[in-house]
């Protein structure tokens, strides 16, 4: 076992990473109005490049899932931040449609075993008393890296130009690689691997389990908004809200301050109702259940007056996500052995990224051919219809 400080230490490396990730990706949303004016693409052509970053991702989450396990955070992490950071600096070199598309494929391989590596660190190093914060803060660096991503990325294109700012994103990657070397330097590599003596259990068995199941139904459900807000935001800003660049990124952030407190504060409260004798997944429940009750707010954003309130309701999805996300992540590792965390995340993120790759497919032509409003309007009911498969009103038997 580690010393709780250097658990605390590597989760804190953990959230970094999920920044970083969240960060690469984020680079080509921003920058989107730039680009597609520049290669002359369409929403559709720009659908089918975001399609392969989410092709390569979701195929990787569950075999890097599986990896992870098989690795250990360790190992796996070094390895997948190393091959997404090359991947990102190849975005400075892209000539077009086809060898951008080519950049995020790469890109979408190296981030796939990422989360759930680090939801697998957090579970297995720290106290289950203290999971929720632990995943909580794991999970936050996502929202830290979409957060940051907006000013950071345009302050950046307008100093190196949007070549430039991909090759920064990768500069970063290598430098967290160093640190990530130099904390586990000196410490035995099975101290930080308590799981390695315990097989995994294959994804038959697991999917034998109905609630393994009804996890992956439920993200099947909910990730193609995530997907959604991560990807085309800008864009919606920039086509119907005739926002610029600089204007985009000037207020581009702010939902993501509000997944950001939602991630921290929602495996806090989590945990609390633990202590204070409720059940984990009773605990888990009650908050997503708070969540989803939160997301029809989205529907709203297509209506919304002028661009900074259909950012504050944004704004709102975002916090019921944060909320939402965290308490289903520690709801998986409740659910299954630590040993199969990583597989189980990668399964469920699976499903979801093929969710959101069909759903990607489908935006690019509806605003080319309608506006976003049919997007927010489906964005704005499918987490209760995920709560509703979690807590088995709606079930789904093996086939």
């Amino acid at each position: 076992m580690i010393s709780p400080l250097r658990a605390w230490l590597l989760c804190f490396l953990l959230f970094f990473a999920a920044a970083l990730c969240f960060l690469d990706r984020q680079v080509l949303s921003v920058l989107a109005p730039q680009i597609i004016a520049e290669f002359g693409m369409s929403n559709t052509s720009y659908s089918r490049v975001v399609t392969a970053f989410v092709l390569s991702y979701t195929v990787m989450l569950v075999f890097g899932g599986r990896l992870m396990d098989a690795l250990g955070t360790r190992r796996g992490l070094t390895l997948a931040v190393g091959f997404w950071s090359l991947a990102s600096a190849a975005h400075a070199f892209v000539a077009g449609p086809l060898t951008l598309g080519a950049a995020r494929f790469f890109l979408g391989a190296g981030e796939g075993p990422a989360i759930p590596g680090a939801i697998k660190g957090a579970v297995e190093w720290m106290d289950p008393k203290r999971r929720g914060i632990a995943v909580g803060l794991a999970t936050s660096g996502a929202s830290l890296g979409s957060m940051i991503a907006p000013p950071l990325v345009v302050w950046t294109a307008a100093h190196l130009g949007w070549r430039g700012a991909f090759a920064a994103t990768a500069l970063l990657g290598a430098v967290w690689l160093i640190v990530w070397l130099l904390v586990f330097r000196g410490l035995p590599a099975a101290a930080t691997t308590p799981a390695a003596n315990r097989p995994t259990s294959s994804w038959r068995s697991l999917l034998a389990r109905h609630e393994v199941r009804r996890l992956l139904a439920a993200r099947f459900c909910f990730d193609p908004v995530y997907y959604f807000y991560m990807f085309w935001i800008p864009q919606y800003l920039a086509k119907e809200r005739g926002m610029s660049l600089t204007a985009i990124g000037a207020l581009i952030w702010i939902p993501f301050v509000a997944l950001e407190i939602a991630n921290l504060g929602a495996g806090q409260a989590s945990d609390m109702c633990v202590a204070r004798g409720w059940s984990r997944r009773r605990a888990r429940m009650t908050l997503m259940l708070v969540a989803a009750l939160l997301t029809p707010a989205s529907f709203f954003v297509a209506l919304a007056g002028t661009p900074e309130f259909a950012i504050a309701l944004m704004a709102v999805l975002m916090f019921a996500h944060g909320i939402w996300i965290t308490n289903f992540m520690t709801l998986i590792g409740d659910t299954v052995e630590s040993s199969d965390v990583a597989t189980t995340v990668g399964m469920t993120g699976f499903c979801g990224g093929i969710a959101g790759m069909l759903s990607n497919l489908v935006i690019g032509p509806v605003v080319d051919h309608y506006s976003f409003t049919p997007v927010f309007l489906v964005s704005a009911v499918v987490y209760p219809l995920a709560w509703l498969i979690l807590s088995g009103k709606v079930v789904f038997r093996r086939v």
